[in-house]
């Protein structure tokens, strides 16, 4: 075995500090603390055994550091003076760890446990240390034994004690005595507790990681569904990819399987299922898969118990069988700490967890998530909240129900008849009543046209007959009607179409005169004929019929209005309800004909028609599209008006889809405004469930989860957009070219905000990308530049320079972005000197900026020449000329602050720093600083009032200039003067704290 010299050592410690968390790193380690041992290198050993907690510390090994820890612990007590100020600390830090450890490994018999407890208390107060932190431990400890009297001794001395040195952080110990607190049952102390980690007023390498999911169920439990909502969302992904938060992952998935989310569940744990083996730390595997019983037990409830799960050891398995093997050898585990502390506390705990009902029917998250399958007769409430079950109605009660909905166009009536189909099949044929036979069946058949089966004529002529063989004309009449409609939706040929719809008319002209429903079944007949007809008609128009109308064509349309517009007169009393789908159909051909305004009162004529007909869900189409129409011309107070409506009247429709479109539509109006991003986040949101219940993930809801994300950003909830928009950019990116280069700006804006530079900047590129082919270079120029300010930002300036250069390019095709050149440049004169601050750089740095002043001279020369009317406002170009001035006189302060640093830390006689830098002449660039800023401050002056602030910049950067090389007086008397001139505007021109900021610059050069 080749043994690794000291340096070798050094080096792979070096790396092993900076390696990912994990089992990998452990074992690489291992290997360089017994290097270290066999080299005889006392204080490299003691390093590497150091390094070896930390790595375990942070991995799913943790009880794996008591080893480790006892030789150190042995190292120290054969020569404590061989441990510096910062070894011992550290030493005693770990303490805690090794309590927590012990505590969580149930091989480690009580006795041994407490007398390492027993030891941390004799080392820590014989080293001066507080009891704070023995006391937490004893408290955890005692509370994993059921000795609850001592663990609140524990925990009001753990309070009491003082804190010092060894005290955990702020955030930490905040964590633990909230979760003591929803121990014994107190979650609105807990959170309260938990507060200023949650806030990100307290933080630290795991927090607020652990807090965001340990605060889930308690916030659930207490109602408070939009931070539990949020705390998932940032807290899984902060938790993701951490082996020792593998904890937190389990209690992200109970919560998905808690609140209604058992997919998201699913998913979560597929992301997992590299950790689902057995760990090392068995603590750590009790509470992970903990969590994920919960998530199996919830999935085998709903009737999923068959569906494949992810492989545990290799081995696959189903939902119910993964639920078996995870419980078996959690309980195993449990019973071993039981079996240890001679209580059944964790057993207790643990089978009181797996058992947890859920908290809340459904809690939309907002980030993608595929729905599972749903049992064919469930049906789906609007209300995304737990509703009590009521007790099932018998089968005559039900089919009561189903048939007045029928009768009524109730959109409850399709699920009522599903469940009576499941009751029906159950039964013996022969004790089925033939008619409600019949009624199943044309249900079914009636679904099958729907969704475009290819035996759905069969069904409904099957049908039809039935019902004639029972008498019931009237239903046999409708599905006559169906059968025409059904051969237009499968594309039959135009005479067979007609032939059913002469068929239908006359079976409805045929029904006795006495019979209640034979008005209804002529006028449906007339109806379907009309939509039907004005389908054949620009079939048999040919294609040419399909391109974009001409002004003044009437294509067809004339002619179809005129029949809607009759119907709806000739049934406006007695059928209201079809008279106001004619009115939307009209409303809909007025909008073909590019006539909003002709449009807008039918749509309001056929809600309101709907609405007074006892019939409000059949008003919800027309409201949204109204909706939609008033924002195109621009008439938001009244789309709002009728969004809101139709969100009211949709109260009862029981179709996914149409929930969704309708919250959709109202969250894009409320987002126009300048108050509406919190309603508009929330509607978005159940609209994404919506979408996600109707099997449209990809569509609808990639489009409500985009709204979503800009509500969030607009309430300054960018980790939350972030989360939001990064789950669903696969499906906008689908979207079109347009869309994919605005989301990924959009995107890159969020990680600019949350201080990620790296991931912003690939984004903008990304979108950059697929701008390339764009006729218009102006919006690939801009993300290209965004780019580059995030490189910059990021620290990768080669990068960041290619990205500048590629956004430069491409403005000056343009040839208009003069503003854009012109900033770019001075960017790229920052860059110059920032890895090499030798005289080619500062040299490339002012040539830099004299590019971009002559570019603004030239830009300001033509625009002189050609201003319309004479005088016109060139104001921009001269600012930012000022500004350019501004910042060369600051990148020229940089070289001689550069030249300074470098004379200081030279040693005499040193001869290494280049001629031409140690010939810089220090008094000619201060000079230039002051005039170049003097120049600077006198445009700002011309510039009027609300350029003040830049101006006092430049004045007050010209005299602290000016005492650099010994003229304080002139300095003085320059911000002086200004500070005159603001005392003498009037009142409200100067800037609040602007006269204050200058008058205090004064006196500290006076000073």
């Amino acid at each position: 075995m080749t043994v690794l010299t000291r340096e070798e050592i050094e080096q792979g410690l070096a790396e092993n500090r900076n390696s990912p968390n994990g089992t990998a790193r452990n074992a690489h380690a291992e290997v360089l603390v017994g290097a270290a041992e066999a080299i005889g290198d006392g204080p490299l050993f003691r390093t590497a055994l150091d390094n070896l907690i930390n790595a375990y510390l942070w991995s799913a090994e943790s009880s794996k550091m008591l080893v480790p820890f006892a030789r150190l612990l042995q190292e120290y007590d054969k020569d404590p003076g061989a441990f510096d100020r910062w070894d011992a600390h550290s030493l005693f830090w770990q303490f805690k760890w090794v309590a927590t450890a012990i505590s969580d490994s149930p091989e480690i018999p009580l006795p041994s446990a407490v007398g390492w407890l027993d030891e941390m208390e004799r080392r820590y107060r014989i080293a001066g240390y507080s009891e704070r932190p023995v006391r937490e431990s004893e408290m955890w400890l005692a509370d994993a034994i059921g000795d609850d009297d001592r663990a609140e001794r524990a925990h009001r001395a753990w309070l009491a004690a003082e804190r010092d040195d060894m005290s955990d952080c702020h955030a930490c110990e905040l964590n633990g005595q909230g979760a003591y607190a929803v121990l014994r049952g107190d979650d609105a102390r807990a959170l309260e507790l938990w507060q200023p980690v949650l806030a990100g007023e307290r933080t630290c390498a795991e927090e607020p990681h652990r807090l965001l999911a340990t605060s889930l169920l308690p916030l659930l439990r207490l109602g408070r569904f939009d931070e539990a909502r949020s705390h998932h969302v940032r807290g899984y992904r902060m938790a993701l990819g951490n082996e020792s938060l593998l904890p937190s992952i389990g209690k992200h998935i109970e919560f998905c399987a808690l609140s209604g989310n058992e997919s998201r569940g699913l998913e979560i744990l597929a992301e997992h299922a590299a950790h689902m083996s057995p760990l090392v730390n068995v603590d750590d595997q009790l509470a992970f898969h903990g969590g994920i019983l919960v998530l199996l037990r919830r999935l085998t409830e709903l009737g999923h118990g068959r569906s494949p799960a992810v492989p545990y050891d290799g081995v696959p398995h189903t939902v119910s069988e993964l639920y078996e093997v995870l419980r078996a050898s959690s309980l195993e585990i449990a019973r071993r700490f039981d079996a240890r502390n001679g209580t059944t506390r964790v057993s207790d705990r643990f089978l009181a967890r797996i058992e947890r009902e859920p908290l809340v029917d459904v809690l939309p998250l907002g980030v993608r998530s595929s729905a599972l399958p749903r049992p064919a007769a469930a049906v789906t409430a609007p209300a995304a909240t737990a509703v009590p079950a009521e007790p099932a109605p018998g089968l005559e009660e039900l089919v009561e129900r189903a048939r007045q909905a029928r009768d009524q166009r109730h959109p409850a009536a399709d699920a009522l008849w599903a469940e009576i189909g499941v009751r029906v099949d159950a039964r013996p044929q022969d004790e089925v009543d033939p008619l409600l036979a019949a009624d199943v069946a044309d249900q079914r058949a009636l679904t099958a046209a729907r969704a475009g089966a290819g035996n759905a004529a069969e069904l409904l002529e099957a049908v039809r007959d039935r019902y004639l063989e029972l008498g019931r004309t009237e239903r046999a009449a409708l599905a006559q009607l169906r059968l025409a409609s059904e051969a237009a939706q499968s594309g039959a040929e135009p005479r067979r179409i007609r032939e059913l719809l002469a068929a239908a008319l006359k079976a409805a002209e045929a029904l006795d005169a006495d019979e209640p429903l034979r008005g209804r079944r002529i006028a449906l007949a007339e109806l379907s004929s009309i939509r039907v007809e004005s389908y054949l008609r620009s079939l048999e128009a040919g294609p040419d019929h399909e391109h974009l109308h001409e002004p003044g064509q009437d294509h067809g349309h004339g002619e179809l209005a005129a029949e809607l517009a009759a119907f709806a007169t000739s049934y406006e009393e007695a059928l209201p309800d079809l008279a106001a789908e004619a009115e939307e159909m009209l409303g809909r051909v007025a909008l073909s004909q590019g006539d909003p305004e002709r449009a807008l009162p039918l749509l309001a004529a056929s809600a309101a028609r709907a609405v007074s007909a006892g019939m409000p869900w059949q008003a919800v189409d027309a409201l949204v599209l109204r909706a939609g129409v008033l924002m195109s011309v621009e008439r938001p107070e009244e789309a709002q008006e009728a969004a809101r409506s139709a969100l009211e009247h949709s109260a009862q429709v029981t179709e996914a889809e149409t929930q969704a479109v309708v919250r959709l539509t109202l969250a894009d109006i409320l987002l126009r405004r300048a108050d509406g991003a919190a309603e508009a986040a929330e509607h978005a949101l159940t609209a994404a469930h919506w979408f996600d219940q109707a099997d449209l993930t990809a569509d609808g809801g990639a489009q409500a989860r985009l709204v979503l994300a800009r509500a969030y950003a607009r309430e300054g909830r960018h980790a939350d957009a972030a989360e939001v928009l990064q789950s669903t950019l696969p499906d906008l990116l689908e979207h079109g070219e347009g869309q994919a280069v605005s989301v990924r700006e959009f995107l890159g804006d969020l990680l600019r905000q949350l201080n990620d530079p790296r991931a912003a900047a690939e984004q903008y590129l990304l979108a950059a990308e697929v701008a390339k082919g764009w006729e218009d270079a102006h919006p690939q120029a801009a993300l290209a530049q965004a780019a580059a300010e995030q490189l910059s930002a990021a620290r990768l300036d080669q990068e960041a320079t290619a990205a500048y250069e590629r956004s430069l390019e491409l403005f000056r095709v343009t040839g208009d972005a003069p503003v854009a050149e012109v900033r770019i440049l001075r960017s790229l004169a920052w860059l110059a000197p920032r890895e090499s601050t030798g005289a080619p750089a500062w040299a490339r740095a002012r040539e830099l900026m004299d590019e971009a002043g002559a570019v603004l001279e030239a830009a300001l020369a033509e625009h002189a020449a050609n201003a319309e009317p004479a005088g016109a406002d060139a104001s921009p170009l001269r600012a930012e000329l000022a500004q350019t001035w501004l910042q060369l006189a600051q990148v020229l302060d940089w070289r001689v602050t550069s030249h300074e640093q470098s004379e200081d830390e030279s040693e005499p006689g040193d001869e290494s720093a280049s001629a031409s830098e140690s010939e810089v002449d220090v008094q000619a660039l201060r000079l230039e600083e002051i005039d170049l800023t003097a120049r600077a401050g006198e445009l700002y002056a011309e510039l009027g009032p609300n350029h003040l602030g830049d101006r006092l910049q430049c004045v007050q950067y010209a005299a602290w200039t000016e005492q650099e090389i010994g003229r304080e007086d002139e300095g003085a008397t320059r911000l002086a003067a200004l500070i005159e001139e603001l005392r003498a505007m009037p009142e409200g021109v100067v800037p609040d704290g602007l006269l204050e900021r200058a008058q205090s610059s004064l006196d500290s050069l006076r000073s």
